[in-house]
């Protein structure tokens, strides 16, 4: 077990690492796993077996080895636990269940909150690494009037997806991926002109954020925006 941290961020990390012998580069300011996006430390504790596509595609026997990896990021000092996965949000009962601090799977979490905060003639964009994977228990919505207000698009056909889904992943230039998702949104806007804000659900994505509130001058959450919210929410 590695030392205990004092007040860190806990990341329940996909099993994608690079191959032996080689060390992964370091995260980008700004990313999920980069302290300086936090102001504190960030530890990983890898979910055995929990490949990107086996994720998404979503696999409930991963669930003990959630469960346990979630015991040893607190037992490592995590005062907040998320994951390296928007689809890891199926295991969000699960793990929130078998620890005592707060559990933020994903950006997905803060949907129902989104949709009330909107007005109710505005819709809600949901920015997903793969459209087509996307399925409706990922959304925790059971009104059908909510869920109407709920668009999704995917960047399944982009470079950054491409890149992102590599074994092990592989990195994408940072005008890439600023180019992949904004592309995405526009598509999502000209087909839902009431789009008023955005959710992006890839943990991949949140270095390209700050040009897209830019670009679409929306609100656009992601993991980091919920992961800050509930550190400061805990006094870390």
């Amino acid at each position: 077990m590695p030392p205990k941290t004092k007040h860190c961020l806990g990341i329940l990390g996909l099993d994608c690492g690079p191959p032996s012998g080689q060390t992964s580069p370091s995260p980008l300011p700004g990313s999920l796993q980069s302290s300086a996006t936090f102001g504190l430390d960030v530890v990983t504790e890898v979910v055995p077996g929990a490949s990107a596509d086996v994720v998404m595609r979503g696999d409930p026997s991963l669930e003990p080895a959630y469960v346990a990896a979630a015991c040893r990021l607190v037992e490592r000092g995590a005062v907040v636990i998320s994951a390296d996965c928007g689809f890891s949000v199926r295991h969000q009962a699960a793990v929130a269940a078998s620890v005592n601090v707060p559990v933020v799977m994903s950006s997905l979490v803060l949907v129902p909150a989104l949709l009330r905060q909107l007005s109710s003639n505005a819709k809600l964009a949901i920015v997903t690494a793969d459209a087509g994977e996307f399925s409706e228990d990922l959304l925790g919505i059971s009104d059908p009037a909510e869920r109407a207000r709920v668009v999704v698009g995917g960047i399944e056909h982009t470079t950054s997806y491409r890149n992102m889904m590599m074994d092990p992943p592989q990195p994408t230039e940072l005008r890439d991926i600023e180019e992949d998702v904004a592309g995405c949104i526009e598509q999502l806007r000209a087909a839902h002109p009431e789009i008023g804000a955005v959710v992006v659900t890839c943990t991949g994505l949140p270095i390209a954020m700050p040009a897209i509130r830019r670009a679409t001058a929306l609100p656009v959450y992601d993991i980091t925006t919920i992961c800050r919210l509930t550190l400061e929410s805990v006094g870390a």
